[in-house]
């Protein structure tokens, strides 16, 4: 704490004796704490700003000037400058000066920052200011007047017609919807629609019957003049126009050159289909068409399915063109009879079951796998009802044998198969061995020449099991012409087996 120096009026530079002297100042204790953290570092005397070197004047450091508008905003107004700031009196414990407040309670509310902030109205005129005198009210117009009495412009009366017609237009308008519409049984109906496309990826049903339906015929079998005829499908394996079906689809016509062959296309276009070679045994013919350019289907191989793939038949089942329908492989190697009919004899092969619906009309169409590949010739179906219809079981040549056989048919017209020289039967239930009893023998034939006799039970061909007479005849078609094969047989409680030559049918 300083104290107030003695300061004699009569030496020079001494303060007026009515000018207030110098307050003294108000050091507080520092606290070390704050000094160690905001006081200067040891050894730094003078201003941090190292980059500011102060200009000497006789020896002594003066301070740089404020900045302009530092300078501008914090120092004296011009004329003031005998005008000493100094601290208030309260800060050093004197009583303060006893001067008249700028307002008191009762007085100006612009200078008592104590006054409420209250919202007023509009500022009200002088007294002695004059008022403008209202407008009486006018006189009202009669409808007579409007209309006869001039006092409204033509024209308006005009615009105030038409929009009043507009307006009982627009009314009537509004009134007839609400009647047309506001009975209980008929209205506007709001039908949600979707807008997003089917998806159809690589692989699915509706991809593979797009690309594979262009190669399936409809084959219709027929006699001039005739009101009726046979109806099948067939299945495009060559681009020279080669239509692979089967036997019984096309019969008639191979037992009477007279009967027509009509092959109809996807697109609707018929064309003839000439009759190149039939093989009743294995129920598989060929016919060709005159054609530019056609769909030609992949051949797939048919030893690669398993049970449980999933196949798709296509043909034209009871006249329906170009029908597609989905299933699995139920089973393979499935030794099937079929036929028969109106002294036909019967046909045996070995099928792929599947449960894809087959009816009649799909004969000689194709099943095909999940990359709609043809693995296969649809021929047959087992059904328990007179008309014959689906129930889930039906057969199909594999693709491996119907392309052998329909290669033999397109080179010569015919096919040779494997034969054994033999007609056995199945043996009976209850019987010691399970195989195929052998009832007569062709005296010269391969049987014979081998060793074979009557009722021996053959119970194996090479490596393939025999169970029945229909999976004998199956097991030998497996061999080639002129092969020899190993034949197992059961006679009199003993097995022994012998190699027999096969030879052509």
């Amino acid at each position: 704490m300083m104290t107030e120096p003695n300061v004699n009026p009569e030496q020079p530079g001494a303060p007026d004796a009515d000018r207030l002297g110098p307050r003294p100042l108000a050091r507080p204790a520092v606290d070390p704490g704050q000094a160690a953290v905001f006081g200067r570092p040891q050894g730094v005397d003078g201003a941090f700003d190292k980059l500011y070197a102060p200009s000497k004047a006789n020896g002594v450091k003066l301070t740089p000037p404020a900045p302009e508008s530092l300078a501008e905003a914090f120092s004296r107004p011009p004329g003031a400058e005998g005008v000493l700031l100094e601290r208030p009196r309260e800060a050093v414990g004197e009583a303060p000066q006893s001067e008249p407040p700028l307002w008191t309670g009762s007085g100006d509310p612009w200078r008592d920052p104590g006054a409420g902030a209250v919202l007023a109205g509009p500022a009200m005129p002088a007294e002695d200011e004059e008022k403008p005198a209202r407008r009486p009210p006018g006189a009202l117009l009669s409808l007579p007047e409007v209309l006869f009495g001039r006092r409204v412009k033509p024209k308006a009366l005009v615009m105030l017609g038409v929009v009043a017609l507009l307006i009982g237009a627009v009314g009537g308008l509004v009134g007839w919807w609400a009647a047309d519409t506001g009975t209980e049984l008929t209205g506007s109906a709001t039908i949600s629609e979707a807008e997003a496309a089917k998806e159809r990826p690589a692989g699915s049903v509706s991809e593979i019957a797009k690309r594979v339906s262009p190669a399936v015929v409809s084959l219709e079998v027929f006699k001039p003049g005739a009101e009726s005829g046979e109806q099948g499908s067939g299945v495009m394996i060559d681009p020279q126009g080669y239509i692979l079906t089967n036997d019984h689809v096309i019969s008639s016509a191979a037992a009477d050159p007279s009967v027509k062959i009509t092959a109809i296309f996807i697109d609707g276009t018929r064309t003839d289909a000439k009759l190149v070679g039939t093989d009743p045994k294995t129920d598989l013919a060929v016919v060709k068409v005159n054609v530019t350019n056609p769909t030609v289907l992949q051949i797939g191989k048919s030893s690669d399915l398993q049970v449980g793939d999933t196949v798709m038949a296509i043909g034209s089942p009871l006249a329906l063109q170009n029908s597609v329908t989905a299933g699995i492989v139920s089973a393979l190697n499935r030794p099937i009879t079929a036929g028969g009919d109106n002294g036909a004899a019967p046909v045996t092969y070995e099928a792929i079951q599947t449960d894809a619906a087959i009816n009649h009309g799909n004969s000689g169409g194709a099943l095909v796998d999940s990359t709609g590949a043809l693995v296969g010739i649809n021929s047959s179906i087992r059904s328990s009802s007179a008309d014959g219809g689906s129930i889930g079981i039906g057969f199909a040549i594999p693709s491996d044998y119907a392309i052998k056989i329909a290669k033999a048919l397109i080179k010569d017209g015919k096919v040779q198969h494997a034969d054994i020289g033999i007609n056995a039967s199945s043996t009976v239930a209850g019987s010691s061995t399970m195989g195929a009893q052998v009832k007569n023998v062709a005296p010269g034939g391969p049987a014979a020449n081998a060793g074979i006799k009557e009722g021996d039970v053959i119970t194996k061909i090479g490596n393939r099991l025999v169970r029945d007479s229909a999976e004998l005849t199956v097991a030998v078609r497996a061999h080639d012409v002129g092969e020899v094969v190993p034949v197992s047989l059961a006679r009199d409680g003993a097995s022994f087996v012998v190699d027999v030559t096969l030879a052509s049918d």
